[in-house]
């Protein structure tokens, strides 16, 4: 999914290279994803809390790769946007339905460091290897035009998605390979599965405070995370004019930090849970010292000349920030119970605004912080990147604040208490 997502850091700067588009327009583009990944977040969460994951992740993989490829194949900006809207309608139900693996498949007291292996290893590593995949590998050494790796990457996820279809079961109980050992140690010793199935209640779910808080918290995280899926690779194209090559592994380097963050962030959930017994402070102080932390060093990097030095600020910075990420997932399986996925959908619905909102926003401000200048008889743009840094620090700051107000033990469950 990631390796997909983030290929747009390539893929946005060579279409507006091709067809000349404007900051403002190529954030309308790349916004249009986030549309139909917004409005399929919640159906799509009620539908696998009722049937299970299996079928549905088997068919969306094999959806969205097919709808990857259809990027290089056109310049016109409706049907750019038709295949942005279908590329996030396939990828919508996607984390919903692997918070509701890690629930069904893993012990309650390694649940938050194997999410948060999964959003490192399926996630940011993904995301980190995309630039490089596709910039640095297939065009840069394999000599491929980019609609050509556009098409090698979609194929290698068609694949993928019959490769898990064939090999993963809704439940442990329905594995042919899963013993009763295994069985005991995934049911932390229980005789009988947990309950599934149903609907959430939704006037509860509404009435929760913690739960309202973490919708505006997931809004600004995932909202300020836009810059890295869309506009790093430009900013080191355009701010620092470097080639493809270069590029493919500068912009990787902040997802790399986030990959390690992820890591980290996990096993420090289990580990302070584990250590002073106390869940609710250990997932709100971990994701909020995480964002906090992220906002000061993105503000000192804002004014960085050298490209280097910015990349490795933006990989620090981004480690602090996606320590957090497991701690969304862990708070998302605590306050939903056996509803997990339809809660992780409302989350993602919220952060899946930020991602339909800000990016028009942030192109409007690179365009509002651009000038054109003289440079021999040529007349030459030249933006300001520094203002867009700083609006997401200030996102970074108010996610933040929020993870002190979320209370995870409240828990919409009736039979958890």
């Amino acid at each position: 999914m990631y390796v997909h997502r983030y290929v747009w850091n390539i893929v946005g700067p060579k279409l507006q290279e091709t067809y000349h588009f404007d900051q403002t327009t190529a954030g309308f583009v790349f916004a249009g994803f986030y549309v139909t990944y917004a409005l399929g977040q919640i159906p799509s969460g009620v539908f696998i809390d009722r049937f299970g994951p299996h079928r549905f992740l088997s068919w969306i993989i094999v959806l969205w790769s097919a709808a990857l490829a259809g990027f290089g194949l056109t310049g016109n900006l409706w049907a750019l946007g038709g295949l942005r809207a279908l590329f996030g309608a396939t990828q919508a139900g996607c984390y919903p339905a692997l918070t509701k693996v890690t629930r069904l498949w893993f012990p309650l007291r390694s649940r938050t460091m194997i999410q948060g292996w999964i959003a490192t290893t399926s996630g940011r590593c993904g995301g980190a290897m995309s630039p490089i995949l596709m910039g640095t590998l297939l065009i840069g050494y394999g000599g491929l035009s980019w609609q050509a790796a556009l098409i090698v990457l979609s194929l290698v996820g068609m694949i993928f998605g019959g490769i898990f279809w064939w090999f993963f079961r809704n439940h442990p109980e329905d594995h042919p390979d899963v013993n009763a050992a295994e069985l005991a140690v995934i049911r932390d010793g229980a005789t009988t599965a947990a309950p599934q199935g149903g609907v959430l209640p939704w006037g509860d779910a509404f009435r929760s405070r913690s739960l309202r808080v973490f919708v505006v918290q997931q809004y600004l995280d995932a909202g300020s995370d836009v810059v890295f899926v869309s506009l790093i690779g430009a900013y080191f194209l355009q701010a620092h004019h470097l080639d493809l090559k270069n590029v493919g592994w500068l912009a990787s380097l902040p997802l790399w930090g986030g990959a390690l963050g992820g890591i980290v962030g996990g096993w420090l959930n289990e580990e302070c849970i584990r250590a002073f017994g106390n869940r609710r402070w250990a997932r709100s102080l971990i994701g909020s010292i995480g964002k906090i932390v992220a906002c000061m060093l993105l503000l000192s990097m804002a004014a960085m000349t050298n490209p280097i030095n910015a990349a490795v600020m933006l990989g620090v910075a981004k480690f602090f920030s996606d320590w957090s990420q497991p701690t969304v997932w862990g708070t998302c399986t605590d306050l939903g119970g056996r509803y997990s996925a339809t809660v992780f959908s409302i989350i993602n619905t919220s952060g899946t605004l930020g991602g339909v909102i800000m990016p028009p926003l942030f192109g409007w401000l690179l365009d509002f912080f651009t000038t054109s200048r003289g440079v021999g008889e040529e007349l030459v743009k030249v933006t300001n990147w520094s203002p867009l840094f700083y609006l997401v620090a200030a996102m970074y700051f108010g996610s933040g604040i929020c993870w002190l107000m979320i209370d995870c033990t409240k828990s919409l469950e009736k039979d958890d208490g």
